[in-house]
């Protein structure tokens, strides 16, 4: 049975944003968490899923892997996007430079790879 809510470092780990940034988010009412007997932080795999999903819905592939963004290189029309997805995995991409420029790709920002058959495409999360 898949779980229903998260701890905030779990729930922070899958959004790919630091504990930090979960608990601004919370703050700032852009994240809905709520409290567990222990008053500690819990956010539900509902919120996850709105934060993670809001604009993916028209993409078709289940497998995505967020993280942060390591590398960025330009070469001409090309561009290699590298993603540690959860230290030492990673992954690297081969996009365009255009879809670097319209994603805004740097480093040390948060992204996410979406997997399907042997492509790999890299959205901003």
């Amino acid at each position: 049975m898949p779980k229903q809510f998260y701890s905030a470092g779990e729930a922070a780990k899958t959004l790919g944003i630091s504990l930090d940034t979960l608990r601004r988010w919370d703050r700032t009412g852009k994240l809905e968490t709520s409290r567990d007997a222990s008053n500690r932080r819990i956010v539900s795999a509902r919120e996850i899923d709105r934060l993670r999903g809001a604009e993916t819905k028209h993409f078709s592939a289940r497998n995505r892997f967020s993280g942060t963004v390591t590398e960025v290189k330009l070469e001409g029309l090309v561009a290699q996007v590298e993603i540690v997805v959860d230290s030492p995995a990673r992954v690297v991409a081969i996009v365009t430079a255009d879809a670097v420029e319209e994603l805004g790709l740097r480093k040390g920002m948060a992204a996410t790879a979406v997997v399907k058959a042997t492509s790999v495409m890299v959205q901003q999360s």
